[in-house]
């Protein structure tokens, strides 16, 4: 909605640059260049627009309006003036000839012979004038009128009694009479910067006195001799007024505001009926679907956090005394429907001991929850990278049972069900550990189904999180996305308990750390005992036979590593059997996996699976 907000606050600079001279110029026909930022004149009584009523105005104060909305005033012999401004005080009109000529519009105009006409001049200085056509050589001591005047011919301005005697006789023969200039002001002629404007004054009606009062002027109503009236400003047709302008420009706002309303109300309603479908389809799975309010009532108004993260915030909750729950609300900003089904769906489909459990759901309009059978050992990400060891309680063959549960589970997903499911989020923080320390993988908002002949899957977007994303996720240069993808991941997931820490990347930032995975790598190569993190020499096997199915697992290219299947033999198997993997980290090309691991290699070319 921070649209709506700029749009409101233009319109509103926008009707206040308007309405600064609303109550002048109501009526002018400069009401839109107003808008515009244009001056103009305020048009009322006693002048009118010729498109209004006789009575707006007062007979012979008719204005009107050029194509481009200028204020024209018409003089008699259809002398057309343009109007710059009104002084309704002194009752002077400034009129301007846009061509900045105002002698030659005012050639055989005689206000005084028009005693109709309600302007006169306002100076009292008055001359007739003979206009007169010389060439440019001819000595004439008299007015040039530089804007009548061109290359060829100068034109200048005479002064005489009649029509017959001119004060200046003795006239070049290049001169001829053109015009005459009867009783208009000196000033015109005589100043040529004045060209531009003409002042003109009336005395009736007298509307000065009611304007410097503060008030308005009109006729009298039932007045048969054209009197006049002051009456006070009408503040009640100002505010019509400005209400109906504020209200257009107010209505293009709610109209976007309903039009966004509308759209977000039909994207949420198209969201809850693909819900609502797919909750129809999955009926048979039969999970207890709860309210909202039976949420709020279960987790204790969400009293207790468990966690928080990019789909939702989890909290602790109880459907009974002795059945605890989690409940993960998932966030509505960023959640259109997918993480709810992909985890429904999925987890709808699995029975698994290595598999956490579906308890119920909440999809009440736009609120969406998930609730889950509570974990009581949090995740396996507690237990392998705290700093103090003393507060690590797991040892290694606990460890060690953790990973094959692991392993079983995700070997499930990909075999066990009537569909493969990949996973895409395998790492520590979506493993839980129950009372027993038994492991059940977690979070299958990002998973994504296929059948079980299908070796590849197609994504536009990478998806899991940074440190444990396959390399084929983001570049198909290392193969097509598949199962194999969940193994990366996984064989992450073992070194990380192999080391007790996270995977460490080389930066910029942190050159000084070597990469983990890599540094694994390079113990084991160089035979040296993996006693470097465990001094019993048992634990210390077991720490062995979990990095080198862990470097297995991370080989670059996907064919190069085990299947989940695979994984669990070697990780049942003896560790004495377990060959050294190829380095993963010398180059990027495929290797060739040694004939005594039971691993097979695919030789032909993956096929692409559409989502």
């Amino acid at each position: 909605m921070d649209i709506c907000l700029e749009m409101l606050i233009s319109y509103l600079f926008l009707f206040l640059a308007f309405t600064v001279d609303l109550r002048e110029a109501q009526n002018g026909c400069d009401d839109q260049l107003r808008y515009r930022g244009a001056h103009g004149p305020a048009i009322r009584f006693p002048f009118r627009l010729s498109s209004q009523p006789e009575h707006y105005g007062y007979p012979g104060f008719i204005l009107s309006c050029t194509d481009a909305n200028q204020t024209v005033l018409e003089l008699p012999d259809s002398v057309k003036l343009f109007v710059k401004e009104i002084d309704y005080i002194s009752q002077v009109i400034q009129l301007y000839d846009p061509h900045n000529c105002l002698p030659l519009q005012l050639r055989g105009l005689d206000l005084y012979s028009s005693p109709e006409w309600p302007f006169q001049f306002e100076v009292n200085d008055f001359e007739n004038y003979a206009l007169v056509n010389c060439s440019p050589r001819a000595i004439v001591h008299s007015h040039l009128i530089s804007c009548l005047s061109g290359p060829t011919y100068h034109v200048y301005a005479i002064d005489y009694y009649d029509d017959e005697i001119f004060y200046i006789a003795d006239l070049p023969l290049s001169c001829t009479k053109m015009h005459n200039l009867l009783a208009i002001p000196s000033l015109i002629i005589l100043d040529d910067r004045d060209y531009k404007v003409l002042q003109l004054k009336w005395s009736i009606p007298k509307c000065g006195d009611c304007e410097a009062k503060g008030k308005n002027c009109r006729l009298k109503n039932n007045s048969s001799k054209l009197q006049i009236e002051c009456f006070p400003k009408d503040k009640g047709a100002f505010v019509i007024i400005a209400g109906v302008i504020l209200g257009s420009f107010l209505l293009p706002l709610v109209i976007f505001a309903l039009y966004r309303l509308y759209t977000y109300d039909k994207v949420e309603k198209e969201h809850q009926a693909k819900i609502e479908k797919f909750l129809e389809d999955y009926r048979n799975f039969k999970p207890t679907r709860y309210s909202y309010v039976d949420i709020k009532r279960i987790t204790n108004q969400f009293t207790e956090k468990l966690g928080e993260g990019a789909y939702g915030t989890v909290f602790k909750g109880k459907l009974s005394n002795e059945i605890h729950v989690a409940v993960k609300i998932l966030n509505i900003s960023n959640e259109n429907g997918e993480e709810f089904i992909n985890e429904v769906e999925t987890l709808g489909m699995i029975h698994h001991v290595n598999v956490v459990r579906l308890v119920g759901l909440c999809a009440d309009g736009f609120r969406r929850a998930l609730v889950y059978e509570f974990l009581p050992n949090d995740s396996l990400e507690k237990f392998i990278s705290s700093t103090d060891t003393k507060e690590c309680i797991l040892n290694w063959d606990k460890l060690h049972d953790i990973a094959l549960g692991i392993a079983k589970g995700i070997e499930y997903l990909h075999q066990g069900c009537g569909q493969r499911i990949l996973h895409f989020d395998i790492k520590p923080h979506n493993v839980l550990l129950d009372q027993n320390f038994n492991p059940k993988i977690s979070d299958f908002g990002l998973a994504k189904l296929c059948s079980k002949d299908q070796s590849a899957v197609s994504m536009t977007t990478a998806r899991g999180t940074m440190g444990y994303i396959a390399p084929e996720v983001f570049s198909r240069n290392f193969g097509n996305v598949s199962s194999k993808s969940d193994v990366y991941s996984f064989g992450i997931l073992l070194l990380e308990i192999v080391g007790g820490r996270k995977n460490v990347d080389v930066t910029v930032e942190n050159t000084s750390q070597v990469y983990f995975p890599e540094w694994i790598y390079n113990i084991l190569e160089q035979k040296e005992d993996m006693r470097i993190f465990i001094d019993d020499d048992g634990d210390a096997k077991i720490a062995k036979k979990l990095a080198i199915i862990g470097l297995w697992c991370i080989q670059w290219h996907p064919v190069d590593r085990p299947s989940m299947k695979d994984a669990v033999q070697m990780l049942e198997g003896e560790e004495d059997k377990l060959i050294m993997p190829p380095n993963p980290f010398a180059s990027v090309g495929p290797v060739q996996i040694h004939a005594n691991i039971p691993i097979k290699r695919l030789n032909h070319e993956l096929e692409v699976i559409l989502e």
